[in-house]
């Protein structure tokens, strides 16, 4: 028996990683069945500009354009050119792991992993390559207001008003997720 609930399109929570970082170990990764992909590092600046860190980000490249624009600078990588981009990481998770070899062989370690879904600009050594198209504020908008509003989206709502009344989800800006160290 079906229900009128089974029926409703399934709706979802992006949750997106955005910064700048260095692209390095671009490398296409084949699967056993299937059709291969490609997959890069990044490591994402993050700090004081004059003291700048670095988080490593293991990416699945997985949208088309980001597909085309990494294996246009395959080879820029592999010349060990500095190729920095302003990117948006997708669904990332924690993978861990044991070191196999080395000095830290046997100990736990973590990575981070997620899609690469979209990428803002490219520089090669300083000098932009890419540069995506701008977006429309009404592209920008609509994104924002895509998903349904749930019942828990309705109380962080309510809690987030100064005046205890609700703020439409459509009056607010959308937000990204940014890690920290």
């Amino acid at each position: 028996m079906t229900t009128a609930s089974n029926n409703a399109p399934t709706t979802y929570f992006n949750l997106h990683t955005q910064g700048i970082g260095y692209l390095n170990r671009v490398r296409e990764v084949p699967v056993r069945r299937g059709q291969a992909f490609m997959a890069c590092d990044i490591a994402a600046l993050h700090g004081a500009s004059d003291d700048v860190e670095y988080t490593r980000f293991d990416c699945k490249v997985a949208s088309g354009e980001a597909d085309r624009l990494i294996r246009e600078h395959l080879e820029d990588v592999r010349a060990e050119r500095k190729v920095l981009i302003a990117f948006r990481i997708g669904d990332l998770w924690v993978d861990p792991f044991l070191y196999e070899k080395g000095e830290r062989k046997g100990q736990p370690g973590a990575s981070l992993k997620g899609r690469l879904i979209f990428i803002e600009w490219i520089k090669v050594d300083g000098q932009f390559s890419y540069r995506a198209p701008a977006r429309s504020d009404a592209v920008a908008a609509a994104e924002g207001t895509e998903h349904a509003e749930t019942d828990g989206d309705k109380a962080d709502t309510d809690a987030d008003s100064d005046q205890g009344q609700p703020t439409p989800t459509a009056a607010r800006k959308p937000t990204t997720a940014h890690q920290s160290a």
